[in-house]
């Protein structure tokens, strides 16, 4: 919105042009009221009268002050109606102190003496001295009459600069009534301009000048020209009053109109107070309006505005390259600094600014941005912008402000934003583009991404920048975000709180949504994420987690951790649909330590780096990464090399730590050899500890199964209380959900461990060797088996080497068991030398 000093002037100059022509006639006709002198003449020129050439001079004094001085050139007093005719007439008027000198000139001039009309028979001139601008100057002291050399006549030739020449024709003065009026033409000139008015009514019983209709001043101020129009004013002498119907002001390309204005001056002419009511408008040359039922402007000794309000619903209209603002509230003060320059504006009682911008994107289509500013109150201030011309700076919003914008780029969805907070700056920048806001108490900060992604940030204190699109034609300056105005960055502190709503898709199941904390974030615009920083913390489908740092993406949700990440799991209530992933079968909460971290929102992946450790009760997972997928229900641990493996600790479902005895000799009975006497555990079977190690481990929730591979590690390591296998895969069957699963069936417990792939086994000094190796933990034993050309082979380093189709280990009493395939069995056994 943009206001000038000239259009600020513009009301200024209407009411002084009509009070110019309001003094005009008022000094004119004020001086007739001496009702007297004109029948007195006739009557009365052997009194008092001075011969001078062949003419007649009265004058007419009160209190030793001289009223006015008549000068004629000849009269002539008519026998028929008593009527007298005055020719060459000049009246001279001052006054009470001696310190205005007017003039009356006219032809002729005729009075009715039975009546006590008087009326001018031809064209009227009137000089007239500005109210309080002219010196006091002695009664022969005009600039004509006087001598060039004198004080006094230099005094008076001062005094003429300030003169106001009137001429009109038709004038009618009423004795009786004390009513002057003309319906002719009245025309004025003064130092600014001239101006003119048809038909005219003065009262001089109480001082009231009325103006008929087609009042007009035209106002030259340097090289510019003010024309200024009222249908029709009046004008109170005791008060000083001007009041105006229709007033209309017309400046270089704008206007200001005022269905009544009432218009206030001192006595030295200068004006006080404009009060505009019946509709209230300004428009300037840059399409900018302000409108309200009624206006108020204060002006100071120069005429210049230096406050003004506005009321019954101040609206404010503006447009210029593509974009178009609005505004409006029930009532606006305006302050204006020195030279008339508009300052400060105060809207309150609910405040509404709207904008629209349409420009062009980098690939040629077109971006519609939208803004709605709402606030119970709000300050505007200006600055100036060119010669003359102000424009916005910044915005201050205070008990409750929401800054809503929608973007839309060609037929795409609309993507709105919204900015809340109960006390905000905004600030603006070139083309009055929002370049900057802070928000304090309460702020909040929601967007929508082109995905459907909502996202909400709240806090203390939000600061905003905007970075401003394109003008139009013109591409935008950030690449992928539209023109117009867009977050380039926004600082958040204090009791954080982000919310993220993934978009619902179609036949899609729901995904849950992000919410984290932090101390203070940094929001990046290019990037469109958000930093979370001073104790963050994240939870999103039964995930909390928390690091030094969090970056969290408005475009796809997704959360990267950095530094000291640790993090817990929640698994679902039973029945309840998994939203998190079981860790390794329990159902207790599950943690895990890692250097760093990431959440895959859409896929519901969650990957850790860096010394990544993941423990649920007894159970535990350590590798260089972790990967859950509480979609799938999965986990996956890899290693990058021997040096780091993956390794895994959990509990089986029995076992204990056996008691070596001594070892009997072996015998065969029908087909099954038993090699007694290995030792036996007494009491019952107690959970031991299965550790794996090796290159990568994969885990499904809904198989219970684990599998781990050799990878980069070469081979797989198991060990349990007992024994220690090596293959190439081990796999890992778990106990279903709370059978054996300890109390509550907080930790899951292995049933079944199987090692396949060049398999060895070493236990209690003797070492098996196969393809196939099956330990279960119910029994605690261990079945290896091998192929029919390398059938598993049993090496004890006192009873020698054992072969068979399958070995049998028993932990408990640290026996070995050699099976045979049905009715026939082969064994050979090697004793050793």
């Amino acid at each position: 919105m943009r206001l000038t000093i000239e259009r600020m002037r513009a009301m200024v100059l209407v009411g002084a042009g009509l009070l110019i022509a309001a003094v005009v006639v008022f000094l004119g006709m004020a001086r007739w009221k001496a009702r007297s002198f004109i029948k007195e003449i006739p009557q009365r020129l052997g009194a008092n009268i001075q011969q001078e050439a062949n003419g007649v001079t009265y004058t007419q004094a009160h209190g030793g002050h001289t009223l006015f001085k008549i000068h004629a050139s000849k009269v002539v007093q008519l026998k028929e109606g008593g009527r007298a005719i005055l020719h060459d007439v000049q009246i001279e008027l001052y006054g009470e102190d001696g310190s205005r000198v007017d003039r009356i000139a006219g032809q002729e001039f005729e009075y009715d003496q039975k009546n006590g009309i008087a009326k001018a028979g031809g064209p009227v001139e009137i000089t007239l001295m500005r109210p309080g601008e002219a010196p006091a100057v002695a009664p022969k002291a005009i600039p004509e009459r006087g001598s060039k050399s004198s004080p006094l006549a230099n005094a008076a030739k001062a005094a003429s600069k300030s003169e106001i020449h009137v001429k009109t024709s038709g004038l009618i003065f009423d004795q009786k009534s004390g009513m002057a009026f003309t319906d002719e033409r009245v025309e004025f000139a003064v130092a600014q301009g001239t101006g003119s008015s048809v038909g005219a009514v003065f009262d001089s019983g109480n001082g009231q000048l009325v103006l008929d209709h087609a009042v007009e001043l035209d106002v030259q101020r340097g090289p510019e020209k003010v024309l200024l129009r009222a249908r029709h004013a009046e004008f109170e002498r005791d008060t000083l009053l001007c009041r105006m119907d229709g007033a209309e002001g017309s400046f270089r390309g704008g206007q200001a109109t005022a269905g009544r204005a009432d218009l206030l001056f001192r006595n030295d002419g200068s004006a006080v107070r404009l009060d505009a009511t019946n509709g209230f408008s300004l428009t300037t040359a840059a399409s900018a309006r302000v409108a309200a039922p009624r206006g108020i402007l204060e002006f100071d000794e120069h005429n210049q505005p230096r406050h003004g309000r506005l009321e019954g619903g101040a609206t404010m209209d503006s447009k210029s390259k593509g974009r178009q603002v609005h505004g409006s509230a029930p009532s606006a003060d305006l302050t204006f600094k020195s030279g008339g320059i508009l300052q400060h504006t105060h809207l309150e009682r609910g405040v509404l600014i709207h904008s629209d911008e349409s420009s062009t994107g980098q690939n040629g289509e077109t971006v519609q941005v939208s803004h709605d500013w709402r606030s119970p109150v709000a300050d505007l201030d200006f600055r100036e912008a060119r010669k003359g011309q102000v424009e916005v700076a910044s915005v201050t919003g205070s008990g409750g402000v929401v800054i809503a914008s929608q973007t839309q780029r060609g037929n795409g969805p609309v993507m709105p934003s919204r900015m809340a907070s109960d006390h905000v700056i905004a600030a603006f920048g070139e083309r009055q583009a929002l370049s900057g806001a802070v928000g304090t108490g309460h702020a909040s900060l929601e967007q929508t991404t082109s995905s459907g992604t909502r996202q909400t940030v709240s806090g203390d204190r939000i600061q905003a920048s905007f970075a401003a699109g394109s003008m139009q034609g013109k591409k935008a300056t950030a690449a992928g975000s539209p023109a117009g105005e867009q977050i380039q960055s926004a600082t958040i502190e204090g009791n954080v709180v982000l919310v993220q709503q993934p978009a619902t898709r179609v036949g899609a199941a729901t995904q849950a949504p992000l919410r984290a904390t932090a101390g203070r974030a940094v929001y990046e615009g290019a990037g469109e994420s958000l930093h979370l920083l001073v104790n963050p913390r994240v939870e999103s489908g039964g995930v909390q987690l928390t690091a030094d740092k969090l970056d969290v993406s408005q475009v796809s949700g997704d959360a990267f951790a950095r530094g000291n990440v640790k993090a817990t799991w929640t698994p679902a209530k039973p029945g309840a649909p998994a939203t998190s992933p079981a860790a390794f079968g329990g159902q207790a909460p599950a943690h895990v330590i890692a250097a760093e971290a990431e959440l895959r929102q859409a896929s519901g992946e969650a990957t850790f780096r860096g010394q990544a450790r993941l423990w649920q009760g007894p159970n535990s997972i350590s590798a260089p990464v972790i990967v859950l997928d509480r979609t799938r229900q999965t986990l996956v641990a890899n290693a990058a090399s021997a040096s780091d493996p993956v390794r895994v600790v959990m509990l089986s479902s029995g076992g204990g730590n056996p008691e070596k005895r001594d070892k009997p000799e072996s015998s065969a009975v029908a087909g099954k050899v038993e090699t007694a006497g290995y030792g036996t555990t007494p009491g019952g079977a107690t959970p031991s500890v299965i550790r794996v190690r090796g290159g990568d481990l994969k885990y499904s929730e809904a198989e219970r199964k684990a599998v781990m591979h050799s990878g980069a590690a070469g081979n797989v390591v198991g060990e349990t209380g007992t024994a220690t296998m090596v293959a190439k895969d081990i796999e890992l069957l778990l106990l279903p959900p709370g059978n054996h699963a300890g109390p509550g069936g907080s930790a899951s417990q292995v049933d079944r461990v199987t090692a396949s792939g060049h398999v060895s086994i070493t236990s209690q000094g003797r070492r098996g060797t196969g393809e196939r190796l099956v330990y279960t933990g119910e029994t605690d034993e261990f079945v290896l088996t091998g192929t029919p050309s390398n059938p598993p082979t049993l090496t004890d380093p006192a009873k020698g080497v054992v072969r068979g189709t399958s070995l049998i280990f028993n932990s408990r009493d640290d026996s070995v068991s050699i099976e045979g395939s049905g009715r026939k069995t082969t064994t050979e056994t090697v004793a050793p030398k």
